[in-house]
């Protein structure tokens, strides 16, 4: 008998499918940093948000620990329910300090993370359950667009809105400016929406930060590779490609790639064809924009939102940057 799950999965193994095989026909080979995400990659990803050398993860929590009460201020504006949506919601660790202080003031927030992973939601889950065993928890699972056009459009009263990490660096500007937009399309004027953005800084500081001593990044990129074996039948010889991280501070890209170590062939049951690789070709796996105060302000003025108010963190590595929608 084939189950919901079984459909759903045959369906997602598909889509990954179709980008992958789209991916390596373009001249410059790339697959989206999404499919990072199995049991493996989450895993990793755990490792590398712990890494010494991943100065993201701690400078965005020093924010949101140190000056909660602020930005709980900021963000819900006053309202004593509101529903707490986060984009790409994690472990939500960061997420933490805010909803224990808003449980501790008195206030009925409603979390809905939102995450492609059903692992990590369900693993949040049950976290929440034991530490906030009052919290209304509403988890959807999904990629960010379809998530905001299902969760938004029909949810009654005030809306808090989270989109942590830096994520928003994953996305070119064409990208972010839309995503933003979606939501403060679905935004009243006493709805915030906060967003974090990892600030341009020392060039070294963050290629360290792509490229950890201990190696965790090197094996979550490569793990995309092994996922594709495992899935899709693919034929990657993983050894025989290496992570090659590089960073521009003119535009503030930092940029990942999986590169070919020698003239090889790939096959994916699937495709029409093989896929050639030449010595020293590179795959793009993943993008992470850092921004400076005018890029961030470029942003929400093509997405109809306005600042009002920003959170820095002690060494000025991170900015929390409280938005609302222009009315």
């Amino acid at each position: 008998m084939t189950t919901l799950t079984d459909t759903t999965t045959s369906s997602a193994t598909e889509q990954f499918r179709e980008h992958v095989i789209h991916g390596l026909q373009l001249k410059e080979k790339k697959i989206s940093s999404l499919y990072f995400y199995d049991d493996e990659g989450d895993r990793l990803f755990q490792k590398i948000m712990a890494s010494p050398d991943y100065y993201v993860t701690r400078a965005e929590e020093e924010i949101l620990r140190d000056q909660t009460d602020a930005v709980l201020e900021a963000l819900i504006n006053g309202h004593e329910q509101f529903s707490l949506f986060e984009l790409g919601a994690g472990d939500g660790t960061k997420t933490k300090h805010l909803l224990r202080a808003a449980l501790a003031m008195g206030k009925r927030p409603t979390y809905l993370p939102i995450d492609i992973s059903e692992h990590v939601l369900e693993e949040l889950g049950d976290a929440l359950k034991i530490e906030f065993p009052t919290l209304r928890y509403e988890p959807m699972q999904g990629e960010y667009f379809d998530a905001i056009k299902r969760g938004f459009s029909d949810r009654p009263g005030p809306k808090a809105v989270l989109f942590l990490g830096s994520n928003i660096g994953n996305l070119d500007r064409k990208q972010a400016i839309a995503l933003l937009r979606g939501v403060a399309e679905h935004l009243g004027p006493n709805d915030r929406f906060l967003v974090g953005f990892d600030r341009k800084k020392e060039p070294a500081t963050i290629l360290r930060a792509y490229n950890d001593r201990a190696g965790h990044t090197r094996e979550f990129n490569l793990n995309v590779l092994r996922r594709m074996n495992a899935e899709l039948g693919a034929d990657f010889d993983v050894g025989r490609f290496i992570h090659a991280p590089v960073y521009d501070p003119l535009s503030g890209r930092a940029l990942s790639y999986l590169v070919s170590t020698v003239e090889q062939t790939v096959t994916i049951p699937g495709a029409d064809g093989p896929f050639h690789f030449e010595a020293w070709e590179a795959l793009h796996t993943e993008i992470s924009q850092k921004y400076d105060k005018p890029m961030i302000d470029d942003l929400a003025e093509h997405a109809g939102l306005y600042r009002t108010a920003t959170f820095t963190d002690s060494k000025e590595h991170f900015r929390c940057v409280v938005f609302a929608p222009i009315r």
